[in-house]
């Protein structure tokens, strides 16, 4: 882990790198193969039946079918933490190639250097809530404004399934937006809504399986409720440049400061950690389920 990591190449050009400084978000098609779909999805069940132990993740009973244990499920948090396949998509090597020249863009020096502190693998059935608008710097900061998602659809995500909805160039001031109850409880989960901002400029982004969407950590963007009979599952993980430190679940330590606050508890994709010196945290058992109580009037509708 002392050693840089190579920079891979990656298969984007200048226009798209300036498109997404510009516009806050990217989509590039076809970035990992449908071998690669399958066997996502194959570990998304896996995972939530107890394949990998973990004390925090308590499996679905034995008898619930796959199709049953997918039907209950919104998300799983951190499921790179103890599963070898989603770890191995979290350093994927289009997807960091990609990372490694547009995370850091929008900065004059920057070496290319990425790490990883969060996955979360989002299964949305049909009939299954969305995410209010929400801005993903609001919880996990960054000192340098580079914080990007790579967002893998593992089916097609359309509007009747819904897919990713984005307000472009909302990220450009760097600033975050209050947030407050959404009241809508069959559109969206339970985490709050940002609010105050024009909402006219909202723009639809439809990616095929395979696809991956970068976003910065800044642009607002959110999902509706799955409309469809379709899953909407997708494996989105969180980056940032090696540079900027993690002020993130730090909370206690001794001796904090704000200045200095820095979990360890990332993966270096590539480039060099100037803070190697402080070594890795291991992973901790924080693996969870997000699920889903069933709702009388939430059956799947038409778009």
């Amino acid at each position: 882990m002392n050693a840089p990591l190579p920079l891979p190449i990656a298969a984007i050009t200048n226009e798209q790198v300036r498109s997404y400084v510009d516009d806050g978000f990217l989509v590039v098609p076809d970035l990992v193969s449908q071998a690669d779909v399958a066997r996502l999805r194959a570990d998304t069940a896996a995972l939530a039946r107890g394949k990998y132990p973990c004390k925090s993740l308590q499996p679905m009973p034995a008898d619930t079918t796959d199709q049953q244990v997918l039907e209950k499920l919104l998300c799983i948090h951190q499921p790179h933490h103890i599963s070898p396949v989603i770890r191995e998509f979290v350093s994927h090597p289009g997807i960091v190639g990609v990372l490694s020249r547009i995370i850091g863009a929008h900065l004059a020096h920057w070496n290319g250097a990425v790490k990883c502190m969060q996955s979360m693998l989002f299964i949305k059935p049909p009939g299954k809530q969305g995410q209010a608008w929400h801005q993903d710097e609001l919880y996990i900061p960054t000192r340098d404004r580079s914080l990007c998602g790579a967002w893998i659809a593992l089916d097609d995500a359309s509007e009747s399934n819904g897919c990713l909805r984005v307000i472009p160039g909302s990220h450009r001031d760097g600033f975050l937006f209050d947030q407050g109850p959404h009241g809508n409880d069959q559109e969206f989960d339970f985490a709050s809504e940002s609010h105050g901002f024009d909402q006219s400029r909202e723009i639809l982004v439809p990616a095929k399986a395979g696809s991956v969407v970068f976003f910065n950590g800044y642009l607002l963007h959110r999902s509706k409720r799955n409309r469809s009979q379709i899953y909407r599952r997708a494996l989105v993980s969180h980056y940032m440049t090696m540079n900027s430190l993690l002020p993130w679940g730090v909370e206690g330590s001794p001796n904090l400061s704000i200045g200095t606050a820095d979990n360890r508890g990332v993966v270096p994709v590539c480039g060099s950690d100037p803070y190697v010196a402080k070594g890795y945290a291991p992973f901790g058992d924080n693996v969870w389920l997000r699920t889903s109580a069933p709702l009388a009037d939430m059956a799947a509708t038409p778009a």
